[in-house]
């Protein structure tokens, strides 16, 4: 079973190409990382301050890997971060498929 985490940015108004931009870095490395099965990032049609990423990990512990990662300490949280009004964070589970 995956482990996947949806955040939701919302940048302050005129820092969504800075946002994007030192996203691509963060995407790229995060990628690399052993557990990480996706990361994609997302920018809003009608509002294009709104960001959604898209992570997937093999299991918890790798997304906490990631969390202690310096792309993630120096890059989302020392640089994006403050580039933010808003940041909402959903780590999911799949459900088990049922099968009719």
């Amino acid at each position: 079973m995956s482990y996947v985490v949806v955040a939701r940015y919302r940048t302050k108004e005129g820092e969504e190409n800075s946002v994007l931009s030192l996203l691509d870095t963060v995407a790229a490395a995060s990628r690399r990382e052993p557990g990480n099965l996706a990361y994609r990032v997302h920018q809003g049609i009608e509002d294009p301050r709104t960001v959604v990423l898209y992570e997937e990990y093999g299991c918890e512990a790798d997304f906490t890997a990631h969390c202690a990662t310096p792309h993630f300490q120096d890059i989302v949280l020392g640089m994006i971060v403050p580039l933010l009004d808003s940041r909402d964070v959903l780590r999911c589970a799949p459900r088990p498929e049922v099968r009719a």
